[in-house]
């Protein structure tokens, strides 16, 4: 199936997979898309297949058995296929995004680790592998916010906030569909939880989101004082808390910083430290689709068949 014959609306995805055999069809035709070949000896022989284990494929040649999941999101899973593509659908569809309690009563799931873990992995899966870096076109924003915790208190200066950066390439319309309606429209966003608003810190941050030679704008924090070093055209304006020069300045990383935050407390209820990352990508992979939903779901059922997913210990250790 063609990204072009991917199902555009809700009935659409309900009659294209109605069954378990429709969703591992197209499991293995994202797995294989020239057909199959086995992990151990490479074989392009058709494989055997199993009425009774349709998820598992054996090789002709070395008969070793590969399971469609393997080395997936999915890996080992118990929960059925059709659950696993009604979940990507939700997740990437729903607009302020699901809550695992949410997620489970959906989903009609017994437990509630069980929607945990199906969430948590499809966030794994809205991560492409060696992604590419924003800025080719337009000038990016880059800033960076508490999210999350309190200081009520504490000394000045100690926080339970965490340090989230952003760099938001910012585009111009080609003709306003309406009157009155901004001329600027935020366009790829990336997020990244930052250990401190040092100057190493940051410039990590902007070399991994941001392209070289790409236009960034910042507001005059001495932290990215050396970014016309590393090859950025870079612009910086002193605020000072003015409320109308960040308006002007940066207003799309601080109108992506209001939707992160009223996202996580208003969806999500709050969220750990330890397991912000996934729900930094999440917001992340939604905020870039937002435009085309159903393509959405077709790229994080890609993604999902390339990385591995975590596991049940690593998301309930301390």
């Amino acid at each position: 199936m063609s990204k072009n014959d991917f199902p555009e609306t809700l009935i659409q995805f309900q009659k294209t997979f109605s069954d378990e055999e429709a969703c591992i069809n197209y499991l293995e035709k994202l797995r294989w898309p020239e057909g199959f070949v086995c992990l151990k000896c490479d074989s392009t022989d058709k494989p055997y297949r199993f009425k009774n284990r349709p998820t598992v494929l054996r090789c002709r040649n070395c008969h070793a058995n590969t399971r469609l999941t393997a080395g997936t999101i999915m890996h080992k899973t118990r929960t059925p296929l059709h659950v696993w593509f009604w979940a990507a659908y939700l997740v990437t569809s729903h607009t302020p995004g699901l809550s695992a309690t949410q997620f489970q009563r959906q989903l009609g799931l017994k437990r509630y680790e069980t929607a945990f873990q199906i969430l948590h992995k499809l966030r794994i899966a809205m991560v492409r592998p060696q992604r590419d870096k924003i800025g080719a076109s337009g000038h990016v924003e880059v800033d960076e916010t508490f999210v999350g915790g309190r200081t009520h208190s504490k000394k000045q200066g100690v926080t339970d906030k965490v340090l989230v950066a952003a760099a938001v390439e910012v585009r111009s319309l080609n003709k306003p569909r309406r009157n009155g309606e901004r001329k600027l429209y935020a366009g790829r966003l990336r997020l990244a939880q930052i250990s401190d608003r040092g100057q190493l810190a940051l410039e990590d941050f902007v070399k991994k989101s941001v392209a070289p030679g790409g236009t960034i704008f910042t507001d005059g924090w001495t932290g990215y004082d050396n970014l016309t070093t590393l090859g950025y055209e870079h612009n910086a304006t002193v605020i000072n808390g003015d409320h109308k020069k960040t308006d002007l300045v940066l207003p799309m990383v601080h109108l992506v910083f209001s939707n992160l935050k009223t996202w996580l407390r208003g969806t999500h209820h709050g969220v750990s430290p330890k397991h912000l990352s996934v729900y930094l990508d999440e917001f992340t992979f939604r905020f870039n689709r937002r435009f085309y939903p159903m393509a959405a779901v077709n790229s994080i059922l890609g993604i999902a068949v390339c990385v591995p997913g975590t596991t049940y210990k690593h998301l309930y250790s301390n």
